[in-house]
C-alpha cells in the first residue's frame, strides 16, 4: 500500500491515538522535574527575600526609633521626661549645681575683709590672724545650706517644668550629636550634650535670698549647664548614624514588604511564614542583647566627673526605652506569629488542639441553642462566611496595631486577647444555629470542620502545607 494512503490519526475514527504507557511515564516525569525546578526556584527566591528581611529588621526598628526621636521634638521631650524625677540624675544636677555656686562665692575675700574688719575694731592680733582658717568651715556651711534650697528646687513639682524647656532648646544638640548634622547649638560641645538649667539657678538664688542669704543676688553668673549625653564612644558610628537617618522613613515598610513578598512566594505559605515570624523574633533578640552590651559600653565610657554612673545608667535606660520597647513589641508579634502559624499546620498537636477548639466553640453553642438563644440564619451565615469573618476580625486587630503609635507588649497582648475572644464569640454564634444536635462547626477561625458524614474518608490535611502557586 502506498504509505500516502494510510489515514492520519486525526482522521481514524475516535480521533488521535492515546500515547503509550511509556510516553505518559515519561511526560510525567518530565512534569514532575519541571515542577520541582519551579518549586526549588521559588524557595531560592523566598529565601533570600527572608534573608534580606531578617538582616534589615534591626536596622529598621533603630532606624523608626530613631527617626522619631529627632524629626519630632515633642517626642523627644516625652523619652527624656522620667529622668527629671530619677533619683540619680536629681542627685546629680543637685551636687552639680551646688558645687558651680558655691564655687563662684570669693570666700577668701569675704574672709580678708572680715579680718581687715577685726583688725579696725582692735580686735586681738590673734583672732585676726586665725580668720582666714574661717573659710572652710564657711565653704561648708554655704556648700550645706545651697544643697538643701538646690535639692528642694530639683526635687519640687516645678522642676519637670524647667527639664522639659531645657529638653527643647537641647534637642537641634542631640540631632548633631547623633547625626553629625544640624547648626552648631551651644548645647553641644564637642562629644557631650549638655542641658542649660539657668532658670533652675536663678530658682536657687531666689529661695537663697528668700532664706536670709540676701547676698546670693550677687554671686557671679555660674556654668548653668549640666552634661546629660557624652559619646566619645557612640560618636565612632556618626556616619552609620546618619545613613540611617535618611532611610528611618523607608526600611520598616521595606522590610515589611520583603517578609511579606517571601510568604507569597513560597510554594508552602504556611511554612514560609513561620520561618519569617521566627528569624524575626531571633533578630530581636540579638537586638535585645546588643542593647544590653552598647549599654555597657556607653556606662563605661562615660567619665565620673561628667555623670556618675547611676546616672549614666539611668540616662541611657531612659533614652533608649522606647526602642527597647517596641524591639519587645515586635519580638511578642513575632512569637504569636509562629504560634499561629504552627497551629494552622498539620502536625498532630495543631490539629488535636484546633479539634479541641471546635468540640469546645460546638458544646457552648449548642448550649446556647437549647437554652433558646438560637441564632438561626445568622448563625448559619457566620458558617457559610467563616473564612470572612476570621480574616476581619484578624485584619481588625492588625489595625489596631498599626494604628497604635508605639505599640506595648502589654498592648499586643491585650489586642490578642480580644481578637480570641471574637474568633470564640463567632464560633460559638455559628454553632448554635444547628440547635442540640451534632455541631457542623467549630471555633471561628476556620480550624473546626464540618463532621464527616458516615462512610466518609478521614479529614486530610489540604491546605496548610500544599504545594501552590504565588498566591494560591
Amino acid at each position: 500500500m502506498d504509505p500516502s494512503e494510510i489515514p492520519a490519526d486525526r482522521d481514524r475514527p475516535g480521533g488521535p491515538r492515546p500515547p503509550s504507557a511509556p510516553g505518559r511515564a515519561e511526560d510525567e516525569r518530565l512534569r514532575e522535574t519541571e515542577d520541582r525546578n519551579r518549586r526549588r526556584l521559588r524557595w531560592t527566591f523566598a529565601s533570600v527575600l527572608l534573608a534580606l528581611a531578617f538582616l534589615l529588621s534591626p536596622v529598621a526598628v533603630v532606624a523608626a526609633w530613631m527617626d522619631s526621636q529627632i524629626s519630632d521634638v515633642d517626642r523627644y521631650v516625652e523619652t527624656v521626661a522620667p529622668l527629671a524625677t530619677d533619683p540619680a540624675v536629681q542627685d546629680a544636677v543637685s551636687d552639680r549645681l551646688t558645687d558651680r555656686v558655691v564655687d563662684n562665692v570669693d570666700l577668701d575675700a569675704f574672709t580678708a575683709a572680715l579680718a581687715k574688719a577685726l583688725e579696725r575694731a582692735d580686735a586681738p592680733p590673734r583672732v585676726v590672724d586665725n580668720v582666714p582658717a574661717l573659710a572652710g568651715p564657711l565653704k561648708n556651711a554655704l556648700a550645706a545650706a545651697v544643697d538643701n534650697v538646690v535639692t528642694k528646687v530639683v526635687t519640687g513639682d516645678r522642676f519637670p517644668q524647667f527639664w522639659e524647656n531645657a529638653n527643647r532648646r537641647a534637642h537641634a544638640a542631640v540631632v548633631k550629636t547623633l547625626t553629625g548634622e544640624g547648626t552648631s547649638a551651644v548645647q553641644a560641645r564637642g562629644d557631650t550634650v549638655v542641658l542649660d538649667l539657668g532658670t533652675v539657678v536663678d530658682e536657687v538664688q531666689r529661695r537663697l535670698v528668700d532664706a536670709g542669704y540676701e547676698r546670693a543676688a550677687n554671686i557671679p553668673d555660674v556654668d548653668r549647664t549640666i552634661p546629660l549625653l557624652q559619646t566619645d564612644k557612640l560618636s565612632q558610628a556618626q556616619t552609620a548614624m546618619q545613613l540611617i537617618n535618611v532611610l528611618g522613613p523607608w526600611l520598616p515598610p521595606v522590610t515589611i514588604a520583603l517578609a511579606a513578598l517571601a510568604v507569597w512566594t513560597a510554594p508552602r505559605h504556611r511554612a514560609a511564614l513561620l520561618a519569617a515570624a521566627i528569624g524575626i523574633g531571633v533578630m530581636m533578640l540579638l537586638l535585645l542583647a546588643g542593647l544590653a552590651v552598647m549599654r555597657q559600653v556607653y556606662v563605661n565610657s562615660v567619665p565620673p566627673t561628667t555623670l556618675p554612673r547611676d546616672a549614666a545608667t539611668a540616662v541611657y535606660d531612659t533614652l533608649v526605652r522606647f526602642l527597647r520597647q517596641s524591639t519587645l513589641t515586635i519580638l511578642v508579634v513575632a512569637v504569636l506569629t509562629a504560634l499561629t502559624a504552627y497551629l494552622y499546620g498539620p502536625d498532630r498537636a495543631a490539629r488535636a488542639l484546633r479539634s479541641a477548639a471546635a468540640r469546645g466553640t460546638g458544646a457552648l453553642g449548642r448550649a446556647a441553642a437549647r437554652s433558646g438563644l438560637r441564632t438561626d440564619g445568622a448563625g448559619r451565615w457566620l458558617e457559610a462566611h467563616r473564612g470572612w469573618t476570621t480574616g476581619a476580625v484578624i485584619a481588625l486587630g492588625a489595625l489596631a496595631l498599626i494604628l497604635r503609635n508605639y505599640p506595648t507588649p502589654a498592648f499586643v497582648a491585650l489586642v490578642l486577647g480580644l481578637v480570641l475572644l471574637a474568633l470564640v464569640v463567632l464560633g460559638v454564634l455559628a454553632a448554635a444555629a444547628d440547635g442540640p444536635g451534632p455541631s457542623r462547626t467549630g471555633l471561628a477561625t476556620g480550624t473546626g470542620a464540618a463532621r464527616p458524614a458516615p462512610g466518609a474518608p478521614p479529614d486530610r490535611d489540604t491546605g496548610s502545607d500544599r504545594d501552590t502557586g504565588p498566591g494560591g
